[in-house]
């Protein structure tokens, strides 16, 4: 028997999404329409926070700030991240679903929760109308958690605990200690940390890694081991109790717990 009666799932990067590349593209887009060219790590940094906080850290970062100024002639403002959160949101929601494919093993792992008799909810840092075109693409793969907590859900999103305490009501778990929070962002991990979970973070099919599948299995085992590395000490660093590979490796880190 477990302790756990619940696991809380983010979305892109740690159930669907290997890699975390639907809101990569989108934001530097986004800011392109702007006048603005973003890099792929500006867009990447701050993965995780709901997306307008995502676009408030990447305007207000020192270079991204000074090149607003230089096409703009003033110095970004709430304004300019509201205008371009409104370009942003409606170019997710059109292709959010063509990355909807889940991590590979995830619905093995999903199988084994059942078994345990543990429950499943999950957070994201997308919004509910980019989330509605992702649930039936996860549905038909066998993926429906019980509920899903999304970014314009609550008035304050992550790093705060709102979020998850949402899902111990939906789920209707607790203590905190009995809930498990898997993510793959700092944000996340935050989240789960904040609500007094126990956190588990994803290193290999995450935004800290930002590869696909394949290009993960083409690296060679050192390489896939400094990624891990890399990914893992910025998971602890937000407060990741515990570290895996992606999603399928969390039955054998029950049965660690357990034990």
């Amino acid at each position: 028997m477990t302790s756990f009666k619940a696991v809380i799932f983010d979305w892109a990067g740690t159930m669907i999404d290997y890699g975390s590349f639907a809101p990569m593209g989108v934001f530097v887009e986004a800011f392109r329409s702007f006048g603005i060219e973003a890099t792929i790590a500006e867009a990447r940094a701050p993965m995780g926070a709901p997306k307008w906080d995502h676009i408030k850290t990447m305007i207000t970062a020192p270079r991204l700030a000074a090149e607003w100024e230089r096409v703009h002639g003033a110095a970004p403002k709430a304004a300019d991240v509201d205008r371009i959160y409104e370009v942003f949101v409606p170019m997710n929601e059109k292709v959010v679903a063509d990355y909807a494919t889940l991590v590979p093993g995830a619905k093995e792992m999903l199988d084994d929760l059942a078994a345990r008799g543990i429950k499943v909810g999950s957070t994201t840092g997308y919004t509910r109308s980019i989330m509605e075109r992702v649930f039936p693409v996860a549905a038909a793969q066998g993926y429906s958690p019980l509920n899903c907590v999304c970014a314009d859900d609550l008035p304050e999103g992550r790093p705060g605990p709102l979020g998850m305490y949402k899902c111990f009501i939906d789920l209707q778990v607790y203590p905190p200690e009995s809930v498990i929070k898997v993510d793959d962002t700092v944000p996340g991990i935050a989240e789960g940390v904040a609500a007094g979970c126990v956190t588990v973070g994803v290193t290999l099919s995450g935004n800290i890694a930002g590869r696909t599948p394949e290009e993960i299995a083409a690296l060679t085992e050192a390489e896939r081991d400094a990624i891990r590395a890399e990914a893992g000490a910025i998971l602890r660093a937000a407060g990741a109790d515990h570290v895996i590979d992606t999603v399928a490796d969390l039955p054998d880190l029950l049965d660690r717990l357990s034990a």
